[in-house]
């Protein structure tokens, strides 16, 4: 597969991962496309036609949406299947197959090692941005003597050009000026005829993109807080009707409103698409260049220079996201001023819920949060911000690139690292030195935000346009009702969460009594899920939890779920920390309102307290225990999903003693008789009262008790306790008995959430999501990603499947 047999227009657009004449018996060439999601105007599929043509062998492109990517989520895997469904009419109006993938499990097995064990070829998109160079890396190592292409379809000049990384934009400007222009006056041209289109068995089930996503999206174990962003569906044909309509109103005054991000209108909000290869790169320069006028010559340069200029910088850099990717200068200067006071510091969480305070950045991150981008020129000032407020530099970078890639819909994008990196000093000049920033550019969110007009900004992000905002009632303020709450909460929906008791926490809840804590509920929790554990690192740094390494005996059989290896965290100063936390961040939390009646209307739904008090909403989302949930339904449908899920009680023994009941240990699991674990709380991270202990009856002794009277329980348990090999004779003080009926799942259910559409109800809890505090929190996220999908527009994508909206 010589370069030299290509055409030279395609031959000069390509990188050759591995060298080679197709593989003899392979039974396609394969198109792996991913960032070039068009069949017109596109060198990368082009050049694996041209190979199959030349070769007469059929082509097969195939697409996939990487379980293991990191920012999976529903925002971006909206607008990815959409873009596919576009991108497959335009392949089925060519007589060709796209055969997409999509993994419900991350860990499922991807179907792309086979096909290119298939293959005589393969070509795909040139992307230089993380995760692609590592993932094109390993499929050439198990693939010797596969050839492969990686073809630029992101750029007019193509990458393989540039013989180094550029570092400034006047020297990339001065260097290929005539040629961009020469390049922009004679597009790209049209694709020859197709050749043969592989019609056989692929060797799995290929996605069925004229489904529902909504359903199939809330199947994949992603992140389901995200939402898709209603105005801006995936695909060619959004993509070009948005194009259509910024060249027609936009374009001749853009380089007078570019600047203000008050002003929606003002700039293209073309990134997303090209970010996706949706549209042409050549056609939407040819057609700017064609307006003419100052508008067009400055989105020219934003175009061609800047966003070119990113791209060629990525292709030749390997250290994007360390400080090496920076000038020396800079990574030195900043470096230097590590020690620099800072005013002060946010984790990840509060940064992520647009929670620092500061008006303009919080509004900032309310538009990735909600609209899915950032106006460009406060996406500057944005950036800028974090040098002051992380510890180091590196932090900075880190939770700069975290924040943008995970909510922006043009996130990894080469462009997105080139304007993340100048707020870093890449493509920039020194400054005299100042503190933090050293020699970098210094950025004021003040000085900004005078010349903005905040009011009008505010409306800009308050809630993306075509998405309709809710009223959304929470029953039961544990970790799941107020996870869903908190993320219903920041994308602009009306929340208010009712619960029965006198505080947040449900089976996380601490029990007062005198000067002692009891974590009579959830022991601890531990962190497996990157969805989870991401918030338990900013709780960490907040100082709502702590590790806690107990000396941990056995008593019986090892428990098959405990992980020894894995880190266990209690709240401080007790296991409520958390939802209090969560629920002093909410507007409307009603403690000691007990639900009793749920109506469901054509209006909506309207909720009854014991007390007679009322309240309506647009949807309705119940995180409480299954056999409550039913009880206050009422509903048919509801009940036999709910009916299937049978909850386990557990007698909770709290008790004040004259001694450690485990002398030589903090905590026990213990898997026979009456008992199932004990713990020491003043072992715990922030307990300071002495020789205060939980203990917890098995599921089994709770349930042939049930109905013993209090006193007999405590008794009876702490009787069993002192039998144990591990344990010594004590006196109880003082000891508090609590029965929680419904404290596990015998069989937790691994739905994330139930939904029920026709009445717009949620059902979540930890029982949904295998019965750990982490289920409940992903059943609570699972939830909110139900409600929100549920308010975006019906057929949202639109269009005909060619892409063009010209004819």
């Amino acid at each position: 597969m010589a370069l030299t047999d290509l055409e030279p227009h395609l031959a000069e657009r390509c990188l050759e991962l591995q060298a080679g004449r197709p593989r003899a018996g392979g039974e396609f060439i394969l198109y792996w496309a991913h960032h070039a999601l068009r069949a017109h105007d596109n060198p990368a599929l082009d050049t694996a036609a041209a190979i199959a043509r030349s070769r007469g062998l059929p082509l097969l492109v195939y697409q996939g949406l990487g379980g293991r990517h990191r920012y999976n989520a529903d925002r971006h895997h909206r607008f990815i299947l959409e873009a596919a469904r576009d991108f497959s009419g335009q392949l089925e109006d060519a007589d060709q197959r796209l055969v997409f993938h999509l993994p419900e499990d991350p860990l499922a097995v991807s179907p792309l090692p086979g096909l290119l064990e298939r293959s005589a070829a393969v070509v795909s998109d040139l992307y230089p941005v993380p995760p692609f160079p590592a993932w094109y890396g390993r499929h050439v190592e198990r693939n010797p003597d596969l050839p492969w292409l990686l073809v630029d379809a992101s750029c007019i000049l193509p990458m393989p050009m540039s013989r180094e990384a550029p570092t400034r934009a006047f020297r990339f400007r001065n260097r290929w000026r005539d040629e961009l222009e020469r390049r922009v006056a004679t597009g790209w041209p049209k694709a020859p005829e197709w050749p043969e289109s592989f019609q056989g068995e692929v060797g799995f089930e290929p996605f069925d993109l004229g489904q529902d996503f909504e359903a199939a999206i809330a199947r994949c174990r992603i992140d389901h807080a995200i939402p898709p962003v209603a105005d801006t569906p995936g695909g060619s044909n959004a993509g070009y009707r948005r194009w259509s309509a910024f060249l027609a109103s936009g374009l001749e005054r853009y380089h007078r409103r570019r600047n203000d991000a008050a002003e929606p209108e003002g700039v293209s909000r073309m990134s997303a698409y090209l970010h996706y290869g949706c549209v042409s790169p050549f056609r939407i320069a040819g057609e700017a260049a064609a307006r003419g006028g100052e508008g067009a010559e400055k989105f020219l340069d934003e175009l061609l220079v800047w966003r070119e200029l990113s791209h060629h910088f990525c292709l030749r850099s390997e250290s994007l996201e360390t400080l090496d990717a920076l000038p020396g200068w800079a990574a030195e200067s900043l470096r230097a001023h590590e020690a620099d006071p800072r005013e002060r510091t946010f984790d990840w969480e509060t940064l992520a819920g647009a929670r620092t305070g500061h008006p303009l950045w919080d509004l900032a991150q309310r538009s990735l949060l909600r609209r899915g981008e950032l106006h460009n020129n406060l996406r500057m000032t944005w950036g800028k911000a974090f040098l002051p407020w992380t510890h180091s530099a590196a932090r900075a970078q880190k939770l700069m690139i975290d924040l943008n890639h995970r909510y922006a819909l043009d996130g990894s994008d080469p462009n997105s690292y080139g304007g993340l990196l100048w707020c870093l000093g890449q493509f920039d000049r020194a400054f005299p030195p100042g503190p933090v920033f050293g020699k970098v550019r210094q950025r004021s969110l003040d000085r900004h935000a005078a010349r903005l007009d905040m009011n009008a900004y505010a409306r800009v992000v308050a809630y993306p346009p075509g998405r309709t905002p809710l009223r959304v009632a929470v029953v039961g303020a544990g970790l799941a009702g107020l996870t869903a709450a908190r993320i219903l909460d920041e994308q602009g929906f009306e929340t208010v969460v009712v619960d029965k008791g006198r505080g947040a926490g449900g089976r996380m809840s601490t029990r007062r009594v005198d000067e002692f804590r009891f974590d009579h509920g959830a022991q601890y929790f531990t962190a497996r899920d990157p969805r989870f554990l991401r918030h338990v690192v900013a709780w960490r740094e907040r100082g709502l939890i702590e590790a806690w390494r107990p000396r941990i005996a056995v008593v019986g059989e090892a428990p098959a779920f405990e992980d020894p290896s894995m880190e266990r965290y209690v709240a401080v100063p007790g296991m409520s920390a958390v939802c209090s936390d969560i629920a002093a961040r909410l507007p409307d939390c009603r403690f000691e309102w007990e639900a009793a009646e749920a109506m469901h209307s054509d209006a909506g739904w309207t909720l009854r307290s014991t007390s007679g008090e009322s309240l309506t909403a647009d949807a309705l989302l119940v995180a409480i225990p299954p056999e409550q949930a039913r009880a206050l339904l009422g509903n048919a449908g509801v009940d036999a999903r709910l009916g299937a899920v049978e909850m386990l009680p557990c007698w909770t023994v709290m008790a004040v003693l004259d001694r450690p009941l485990l002398p030589d240990h903090d905590a026990a699991f213990v898997n026979a008789g009456p008992l199932s674990w004990i713990a020491s709380q003043d072992s715990r991270p922030g307990r300071e009262a002495a020789q205060a202990w939980v203990l917890h009856a098995s599921p089994e002794w709770s349930q042939s008790n049930l109905e013993m009277t209090p006193d007999n329980v405590g008794a009876a348990v702490l009787e069993a306790a002192m039998d144990l090999p591990v344990a010594q004779a004590v006196d109880a003080a003082a000891s508090w008995v609590h029965r929680w009926r419904y404290s596990r799942a015998r069989e937790p259910l691994d739905d994330g959430a139930l939904w029920f559409a026709d009445e717009s109800l949620a059902v979540a809890g930890d029982w949904c999501h295998g019965s750990r505090v982490e289920g409940a929190f992903l059943s609570g996220a699972a939830a909110a990603g139900r409600i929100l999908a549920s308010a975006m527009p019906a057929g949202v994508a639109g269009g005909s499947p060619t892409g063009d909206n010209r004819s």
